[in-house]
Formats: C-alpha cells, sequence, structure tokens
C-alpha cells in the first residue's frame, strides 16, 4: 500500500504504507517489547484451530498503547518536546504517553474521565504525567484535553485517530508476520481502529488472503456501530469491564472509521459475561492477567462466535492492566 496524504492539522500525515509501517518498527524498538507470541492449547480445542495469543499484555506500560504513543512523539520537533504534550485516555494510552514522555523528557498533561481505573490512574502519574481527572465520560474528559491543548500550546497525542500512531500499532502486524509464518485469520480487540488499522495494513501488505475480525465488547461498541452508519456515531457510553475499549471515535474521524470499513472481514460483539469467562480462562490455561479490553478476541473464540476451524490463528491480547480489586471479583465470579 502506498502513502496517501490527507488534512493538514498537526497531528495529520501519510496513511501508514509498508515503509512507514518498517520505519514505525525502527522507532518503536527502543521503547517498547517484542513480546511473544504464545500457543492456546485450551483454544485450539473450543476451535478446532491453532490458536496463538499475541501477549502485548506483557509490553513494558501493560498495554499496546506505548507502540503507537512512541511513534508519534519521537517525531516531536525539539520546540514541541520542550512545550510538552498533552492527551486523553481512560487508562493504557495515557500510561503509554506518560512512560514515552519520561524516556524523552517531554512534559506531559493526561486528562482522563472520573470513572478512570485507580490503578491506570496510579501508573500515569508514577511517570511524572500532570493529571487532570474531568467529567462523567470519556468525550467529556476529551473535549478538556482539546481546551488543554490549545490554550497552553501542547501537541496533541491522540489515541488512535493518528497515522503515526497507526503505523505503531502496526508494529504488532509485522512482528506476527515474522512469528506466524501462514497466519490466516487475526482476530483483533476494536475501539477507535488505531490497533486493528495499523495490524491490518501490516498483515495485508504482506498478504491480502489474510482474515481480519474485529471484536468490539457490547458496551463499547461505537466504531462497530459506525462502520454500517458509513459515518462516526455518537453513544451513550455503558459501563463495562472492558473499559480501555470506552470512548467514542471523534466526530471528526480523519482515518480509522475509513481503515477500518476497507480492512476488516468481519466484526464481532461480545457480552460481559462472556468477557468475564476469557479473563478466568486466560488466567487458569495460560497463567496471564488480562484486563477486560485485552480479553475481547479471546472471548469471541470462546464463544464460538468465529468459524477458524482448521486455520493458523492469532488473537491479540491487548493489555493486562486491571484493578486488583475488580480482576479477584471476576477470577471468582
Amino acid at each position: 500500500m502506498s502513502a496517501v496524504t490527507t488534512g493538514a492539522e498537526p497531528h495529520q500525515g501519510p496513511v501508514p504504507g509498508p515503509y512507514f509501517l518498517t520505519a514505525a518498527a525502527g522507532a518503536v524498538s527502543g521503547i517498547a517489547r517484542r513480546t511473544p507470541v504464545l500457543p492456546a492449547p485450551f483454544l485450539d480445542e473450543i476451535t478446532g484451530a491453532e490458536v496463538h495469543l499475541k501477549c502485548e499484555n506483557l509490553q513494558v506500560t501493560g498495554s499496546f498503547k506505548v507502540r503507537g504513543a512512541a511513534t508519534r512523539m519521537l517525531m516531536l520537533t525539539a520546540g514541541q518536546r520542550r512545550r510538552g504534550v498533552v492527551a486523553c485516555s481512560s487508562g493504557n494510552h495515557g500510561r503509554a504517553v506518560a512512560f514515552v514522555a519520561e524516556q524523552l523528557g517531554v512534559p506531559a498533561v493526561i486528562c482522563v474521565p472520573e470513572w478512570v481505573d485507580p490503578v491506570k490512574l496510579a501508573a500515569m502519574r508514577s511517570h511524572g504525567a500532570r493529571m487532570v481527572v474531568y467529567g462523567a465520560t470519556y468525550d467529556e474528559a476529551e473535549a478538556k484535553s482539546f481546551e488543554i491543548e490549545a490554550e497552553e500550546g501542547l501537541t496533541y497525542v491522540h489515541p488512535f485517530d493518528d497515522p503515526h500512531v497507526i503505523a505503531g500499532q502496526g508494529t504488532i502486524g509485522l512482528e506476527l508476520l515474522d512469528d506466524l509464518p501462514g497466519l490466516e485469520t487475526a482476530v483483533v480487540p476494536l475501539s477507535g481502529g488505531g490497533l486493528i488499522s495499523g495490524i491490518g495494513l501490516a498483515l495485508t501488505s504482506a498478504d491480502p488472503a489474510v482474515r481480519l475480525i474485529g471484536v468490539s465488547a457490547e458496551r463499547a461498541r461505537v466504531m462497530h456501530e459506525s462502520v454500517p452508519a458509513g459515518q462516526p456515531l455518537e453513544m451513550v457510553e455503558e459501563k463495562t469491564i472492558a473499559s480501555a475499549l470506552s470512548g467514542g471515535i471523534g466526530r471528526e474521524n480523519r482515518h480509522t472509521l475509513r481503515l477500518v470499513t476497507e480492512l476488516v472481514d468481519e466484526f464481532v460483539l461480545v457480552s460481559e459475561p462472556e468477557i468475564g469467562a476469557a479473563m478466568r480462562a486466560t488466567a487458569a490455561e495460560s497463567g496471564l492477567v488480562v484486563e477486560g479490553g485485552g480479553a475481547v478476541a479471546v472471548a469471541a473464540l470462546m464463544a464460538g462466535r468465529i468459524d477458524v476451524a482448521g486455520q493458523r490463528v492469532a488473537a491479540v491480547v491487548s493489555g493486562g492492566n486491571v484493578d486488583p480489586t475488580l480482576y479477584a471479583s471476576i477470577l471468582t465470579g
């Protein structure tokens, strides 16, 4: 795929093509970890497939988000680094931005909604970011972050709708191509679309036949509903154990809605009980701590929502940052 130039806003640029993704891999390698791909026999038994887990829950910040944050922030000019960055997050993106900012010596402001996971909030603070807890919903916190961007002249680090962020997440796809030759289906969590867009660009540039499946929580399904609508929708936020998937896709979405529409072959929704069951199974069968948003791909396979019999499959486990009290209640639930 070739690069396509769009827009003129600071967070815009070329939609990632193969060379862009390769450059992102070089940037990410100095900050993020190449995460393991582990067999999942319990999913083989359920699905009749050969399933492997791409374990981004073992990433340096506990989620895939550090890849996109690193790729974007390494593009900052000297002046932008001095002034600092701002981001909005439900937790994992904010932690990634705070971590990368600490590594690069860049001031960071992170806006989070009032319902943010306390474990993720503490992690962001531990990396020295200035925290702004604002609003009952993600969208309210996001609006506050845009205000701070304008008032303080900071550079915005978008959680998903940015070509550099998409390219950074796409390095997962490059690793899957290396580690799982002959991959036939990739099952990926779907929220704002940066993760699945990047992975999809990487996989389809190598083999257009690879099937890409996006899995959303029933209570965090804005992108799932926006694709058939052909435009970004706004939906009431619902409480979910997959809180990392919460939030909208932005009324002015410029990249991910189009990329998700073009690249994703199938869309699946999973329920709260199914997500909880997947979290318990990954702990019991694979010894992995996985947060709700990180477990949705496993949930879809366990629930039989995807026909993958006889195929080589990758399920992306996107994060493992979860409040211990909530996690304990799910494991015993």
